[in-house]
């Protein structure tokens, strides 16, 4: 199945761009080669980049506060396990302190470093980043892999508190839905929303045999998907099929 997930603020939005980013510099900061560790650099200044706003740790703190309070209201309830209650409460406490003790913005360490700046001030052009533009970064890039690992990994210890926090929240966001097997009539699904839920994320499991893409649009009234082919011509339109797929609505 084939997984896509839409959010309904700009919040959710966020959290999810900064999770894959994340990903995609674990996996490139753990390879070997110089030019991996090039992308992985590229990486961390969209990471830099999506976190720029100012008001975006506070929101992460918040987020992780009001999860602590729903938590805590589980207490007592035979049906929770309360050692794994527990611990995801002091997981999200842990997470609001070390945000707490952040000094400055999120990745302000990196801001800070005059090297890394001009990387990407110069990875903004292309192929800025050649050697004769950079030389000191051709030259790192044929450091041994050890020790650029070894600064890839010092580099994405200024994310460690917020990817944290943010991997805590989506988690929980994700395992608050209830997957549903629905199907769109004529390549076409709506389902309107009640008015007495949050709903944050949409998630969508589709058989990728059926070769459709859905084009997702939602807000807290309602849901709509369409299923699109690919044509002769490679535009996407609608392909008028009943199509089977599941839906979480995660509040």
């Amino acid at each position: 199945m084939i997984l896509f997930e839409y959010p309904f603020n700009e919040r959710i939005r966020t959290y999810l761009r900064m999770e894959r980013l994340l990903d995609r510099f674990n996996e490139l900061a753990a390879r070997t080669t110089a030019i991996d560790h090039h992308f992985a650099l590229i990486t961390l200044f969209e990471l830099l980049e999506v976190s720029s706003r100012s008001d975006l740790k506070g929101e992460i703190m918040r987020d992780l506060d009001r999860q602590k309070q729903h938590l805590a209201g589980y207490r007592g309830n035979p049906a929770v396990e309360e050692s794994m209650l527990n611990q995801m409460i002091r997981t999200a406490e842990d997470c609001f302190q070390r945000l707490e003790q952040m000094t400055g913005k999120i990745g302000q360490p990196l801001t800070d470093n005059d090297w890394l700046m001009t990387i990407r001030s110069r990875a903004a052009i292309p192929g800025g980043t050649c050697e004769f533009d950079l030389p000191a970064y051709h030259a790192w890039l044929h450091l041994p892999e050890s020790q650029r690992q070894y600064a890839l990994k010092g580099w994405i210890g200024a994310f460690k508190a917020v990817e944290d926090s943010v991997r805590m929240l989506l988690s929980l966001l994700r395992n608050s839905g209830h997957t549903q097997k629905v199907s769109a009539s004529n390549g076409q699904f709506q389902q309107n929303l009640p008015q007495n839920r949050n709903f944050q994320l949409l998630r969508l499991s589709i058989d990728p045999n059926r070769r459709v893409v859905p084009e997702i649009s939602a807000n807290h009234l309602m849901v709509a998907v369409r299923m699109m082919r690919e044509d002769a011509e490679g535009h996407l339109a609608l392909h008028p099929a009943d199509i089977d797929f599941q839906l979480t609505l995660c509040a």
